[in-house]
């Protein structure tokens, strides 16, 4: 692959505190061969402005500005306005790292069968960064798996090759708003080859504003959907409702199922899968926490006790998380101060992990 002319789809909805830096992440890429999709979704805010401002400075950027359509047809509108054959990914608050698209073209060369590569991330949270660490669960490399129970990368560290993925697969489908990327990774990955790069090249910020804080609760239901479909007869067959059920509504009832959903999982890879491969445990692993966390959300702390209880599963999380919780159920003002105790505890411990986001050399000047 020799010298490819990468495509960044850059959707933007009223982005205007976050989409200058974005950008300026983009175009001093080490990797100049770019073209830049700003794709204005309805801004109601100066974002248009500010992407005015740059085409006029860099002939790379082409921006397509119109009403409000959502960003699973933005994505869309900017893959087939693509000239690329690699396509990257990049949202309006987030941050490249000047040799980020270098290091995924270096991959692809290395492997030009590869059809998907994502990257780690440091987390932006304010003015501070929390540095990423590689995560072991994707030491195995077994993608067909673990994209069938979580979503295997960070959205706006991706890259498509289109030379290896076939016409119509690179395309988002609607009927997984804000879980989209989660289904386009698990069909692609379902008979494609991708790969992680451990480094951190992104970084991910983190705010209230984010499509992810906003709608936190309907892509959970949408990403418990796209788990039930994935699973489907292979392990969910006793209660194929049970994880859309609990994203509905947490209760007594719906707790109940989803543990014993965990159960029935964990069985079952225990009985029918070949050892030598811990994709699918960790894969049930990771879905275990993301219910874990829904029910936790709920606030009712007998609920989250029980579903620990039936799955068995008290001694995979936190010394403090398992003491408030106990405390909780003893004395529901002991719960509560347990609680904010472990949230203290828990940003403290984020502060101590994290450091200026000046002292991160390719965040300087951007954050």
């Amino acid at each position: 692959m020799s010298v490819p002319l990468i495509s960044v789809v850059l959707p933007v909805y009223n982005a205007e505190p976050y989409v200058a830096a974005a950008l300026e992440s983009i175009l001093r890429q080490d990797y100049p061969h770019i073209e830049v999709i700003a794709l204005d979704d309805g801004s109601t805010d100066r974002s248009l402005d500010i992407l005015q401002r740059y085409r006029k400075a860099d002939d790379r950027i082409r921006i397509v500005s119109r009403e409000n359509r959502g960003l699973v047809a933005t994505l869309n509108e900017g893959i087939a306005l693509a000239n690329g054959d690699l396509v990257a990914r990049m949202d309006a608050d987030d941050i490249s790292y000047p040799y980020r698209f270098s290091r995924q073209v270096a991959l692809f060369t290395r492997q030009p069968q590869l059809a998907m590569s994502g990257t780690g991330i440091d987390q932006l949270v304010g003015n501070r960064v929390v540095l990423g660490k590689p995560d072991p669960v994707y030491q195995s490399g077994e993608w067909h798996i673990l994209s069938k129970f979580f979503t295997i990368f960070m959205h706006s560290t991706v890259m498509y090759n289109r030379k290896v993925i076939p016409d119509g697969v690179l395309v988002y489908d609607a009927s997984y708003v804000h879980a989209e990327d989660f289904d386009l990774f698990r069909r692609i990955a379902r008979e494609l080859p991708a790969a992680m790069i451990d480094e951190s090249l992104v970084a991910y910020r983190i705010h209230d504003d984010s499509v992810t804080s906003k709608h936190k609760y309907q892509m959970r239901r949408t990403h418990l959907k796209i788990v039930t479909e994935n699973l489907g007869q292979e392990f969910l067959e006793n209660d194929p409702h049970a994880l859309c059920d609990i994203a509905t509504a947490v209760t007594p009832e719906t707790v109940c199922r989803a543990a014993n959903c965990i159960i029935t999982i964990g069985r079952k890879i225990a009985e029918q899968l070949a050892p030598g491969s811990s994709s699918y445990a960790d894969g049930a692993l990771c879905l275990f926490y993301f219910l874990y966390r829904l029910i936790i959300d709920a606030q009712r702390p007998e609920l989250t006790h029980d579903f620990l209880t039936r799955t068995g599963k008290w001694q995979v999380i936190r010394r403090r998380e398992r003491y408030g919780l106990h405390s909780a159920l003893r004395s529901p003002w002991l719960g509560r101060f347990s609680d904010e105790a472990t949230r203290r505890a828990d940003a403290l411990a984020r502060y101590c992990q994290s450091v200026p986001a000046k002292a991160v050399a390719p965040l300087q000047g951007l954050a």
